[in-house]
């Protein structure tokens, strides 16, 4: 009987050491993320989560792979966990139109929409979490603390959008390249503590002059004068190393 006891003692203390090592309250799927407390899913409880997870799943798209089409019904949104993610606009006659970027841990999607009012494509190699629509709007309305999260994000791009409008109506072609980089570098890493960024261009020369409104051919020669004024550096045509962001803002004009 003392042995019985002392083995179940035992056990009981290996399992509430394991679960205090793995945190048992955070589902297996979301331990793993790396966003999971920056994103939206920081704004829910261990039960939230627990619900939230079995519904959702983890998808990776190759670059230039569509997430959602334009004017497509809308069933699911994507967090993003990993790479970039380019939103696009495109005329009747086929043009297309880079409208913005996003990057982790960024919600995809318009929020209660039931068609997709842009087009969202993997502007690098991305790793999503996938939502279903209905599950996560039953949150929202239970959760005050997500729906501001949310709202955050939202005002955010809105404030993004305008300064983009500025970028593009006022600024020149140098500063123009100069705050695209800025806006990847900072993004891509939000919680360096150094001035130095290093990262891959997530866009193509082609997918940066339609963003800017230039010619590849701007864009190429303003990335060789950043270059060559020790802004930059470049490797393999896409590898950017920044060695200081103050001087790159201060050429963003």
């Amino acid at each position: 009987m003392v042995h019985a006891l002392t083995s179940a003692y035992i056990c009981i203390a290996m399992d509430m050491t394991r679960r205090d090592i793995h945190n048992s309250e955070i589902p297996a799927l979301c331990r793993s993320c790396e966003v999971r407390h920056k994103g939206m899913c920081g704004a829910l409880t261990p039960d939230e989560l627990t619900q939230l997870s079995r519904h959702t799943r983890q998808v990776a798209q190759a670059v230039g792979e569509e997430l959602v089409g334009e004017s497509t019904d809308v069933a699911a949104y994507d967090n993003v966990m990993r790479g970039v993610v380019k939103l696009s606009k495109t005329l009747e006659d086929g043009r297309q139109q880079i409208v913005g970027l996003q990057f982790a841990p960024d919600l995809v999607g318009r929020l209660y929409a039931t068609e997709s009012p842009i087009t969202a494509e993997a502007a690098s190699d991305v790793e999503l979490c996938r939502v279903p629509k209905a599950m996560l709007e039953r949150l929202l309305e239970q959760n005050p603390a997500l729906r501001k999260r949310l709202m955050d994000q939202s005002l955010r791009e809105l404030d993004e959008a305008r300064d983009w409008m500025v970028t593009l109506g006022r600024k020149t072609a140098s500063e123009k390249v100069a705050s695209l980089l800025l806006l990847i570098a900072t993004h891509l890493e939000p919680d360096a503590r150094d001035d130095r960024r290093v990262f891959d261009l997530p866009m193509s020369r082609l997918d940066i002059a339609d963003y800017l409104g230039l010619t590849i051919e701007t864009v190429s020669r303003q990335l060789s004068k950043l270059k060559s004024a020790g802004i930059i550096t470049i490797t393999a045509n896409r590898h950017i190393d920044v060695p200081s962001l103050a001087r790159l803002r201060a050429r963003c004009g």
